[in-house]
Formats: C-alpha cells, structure tokens, sequence
C-alpha cells in the first residue's frame, strides 16, 4: 500500500510544472543539443554530454524529489539522494579522461532500441500523460521528472560505441522497476514501457558488450 493516493502523486507534478516550467523548456532545448553530440561523436563531446546529462538528474533529485515529492512521500529523500549520487557519478566519469563512453549512432537492436527510447522520452511519453492522464500540468514533465529522465538517458547509453560504466547503469535500471511500478499501482500507463525498459537495455547492453569484447580484432 503506497502513503499517498494517485491524486496526490498527480498533484505533485501539477505543483512542480507550475514552479518549474521554464525548466522543462530548457529540458527541451537540450535534448537536440544531446543527440547532437551523440550524432558527431568524439570523446571530448561524450564528456560535455554526460556532463550535461549529469545536470538534469541531479536537479530532478533536488528540485522534484527533494522539494516537492518528499512533502507526500518521505521516501523520496532516499531517491533524491539516489538521483544526485547518479549524477555525481556521471560529473566524475565525464571529468576524467576515457571515463565516459563513447556516445554514437549504432546500428542493429541497441541502435534500434536506443532510438527509441530516446523518441519515446521525448515524445509519446508526455503526449500520452497529457492524452490518457488528467492533462497538463498534472504529468511527469520532460527531462525534469524521474521516469522521462531515466528513459532518456538509457537510450543515450545504448547508442555508444564503447562499454557504458557498471556504475553509470545502476540507479536507471532500479528505476525502471521502482519509477515503472507507477504503471500498476498508480495506473500510470505510459510507464509501462519504462517498466519493461531496464531489462531491455540490459540484456541489449550485456548481448552487446560481450559480443564486441570477443569479437577478433
């Protein structure tokens, strides 16, 4: 049993948009500039990417979980503290050289998947919230929101050249299964795809991996 009732969850993101839009603009802007970097691939740029991708989890960890969620659930310092640890770990791997993966196009599944992920985040994600939820601004917005967030960032994450972290992969894939809960227990459907998400990018990223690391040079 869950302390808080869907109305409440809803109000919570109702609450934060009404602060925070201007930030989910911002969140917007950035995600071409992302996919950017992804697209003309270079170590230097991986690193301004996860750096930038650092950023938005560690807002999302103070501003919508520490702020604003943790009035409803106490919990959520817990995940605040999480998210913000996520994003440390992404400042540090993106601060030291060769600690970042090497983001660019893939073809196969984990270029087929990591697209698709990132169009869902971007698009089908906040155009189903709006669509089958109670409408703007009671919805998990882009970029700003946990589970959009998490979304986005494993579709960066499958489309690399080079083997992502162990500890980059940690908190994005619990948060497929705490944040995709949301799909059953709050009947929040467009979750139903960030619940199925992480064993997703898993498998694709272990098959990947291993694959490539045996592959003869």
């Amino acid at each position: 049993m869950l302390p808080f009732t869907r109305d409440e969850f809803l109000a919570v993101f109702a609450a934060f948009n009404e602060v925070f839009w201007p930030a989910e603009i911002a969140a917007y802007a950035l995600a071409p500039l992302l996919v950017a970097l992804m697209l003309w691939p270079s170590a230097a740029r991986s690193r301004v990417l996860l750096a930038l991708l650092a950023a938005a989890w560690i807002f999302t960890g103070l501003a919508f979980f520490g702020f604003f969620f943790a009035a409803t659930n106490p919990a959520a310092y817990l995940f605040a503290a999480l998210f913000v640890v996520q994003g440390i770990v992404m400042l540090a791997c993106a601060w030291r050289r060769g600690g970042a993966p090497l983001f660019a196009p893939r073809m196969g599944l984990s270029g087929v998947l990591g697209a698709s992920l990132l169009a869902y985040a971007g698009f089908l994600y906040p155009l189903l919230g709006r669509l089958l939820g109670p409408g703007y601004p009671a919805v998990p917005a882009f970029g700003i929101t946990p589970c959009p967030l998490v979304l986005f960032t494993l579709g960066l994450f499958l489309l690399t050249a080079s083997r992502v972290p162990a500890a980059l992969l940690v908190v994005p894939l619990l948060w497929t299964i705490v944040g995709g809960s949301a799909a059953l227990l709050l009947t929040m459907p467009q979750d139903w795809v960030l619940l199925l998400s992480g064993a997703a990018a898993a498998a694709v990223l272990w098959t990947r991996d291993r694959r490539e690391t045996a592959a003869p040079v």
